[in-house]
């Protein structure tokens, strides 16, 4: 499985067949092989994706002024506050099921 780290420019190929640049969010999940894009925030696997040109000559950053790497970073912060928040309600499930199933 080929996996793409932060920050690398991908072309991300969609089920129609149309090529958007785009670049990477979060590392590949290992577990699932799905990377994080950020072409309408979509998880997407391996196939749909090809390392961008740009990349392999030494320009991975698709940004190229600070302020479109400030918004950058905020996607980052609210994306990572956003899976915080769905991890806490899974946990705060389970341990509410595990008392539940030892009151039984």
């Amino acid at each position: 499985m080929k996996t793409y780290k932060e920050n690398d420019t991908v072309i991300y190929t969609n089920s129609e067949g149309k090529h958007f640049d785009t670049f990477v969010i979060f590392d590949t999940d290992l577990k699932t092989g799905l990377t994080h894009i950020n072409h309408y925030n979509l998880k997407v696997t391996n196939a749909q994706l090809e390392l961008h040109p740009r990349s392999l000559t030494g320009n991975p950053m698709p940004l190229a002024d600070p302020l479109s790497f400030l918004l950058f970073n905020k996607l980052k912060e609210k994306y990572s506050h956003i899976d915080m928040k769905k991890q806490a309600k899974v946990l705060h499930a389970e341990i509410k099921d595990a008392r539940l199933a030892k009151a039984s």
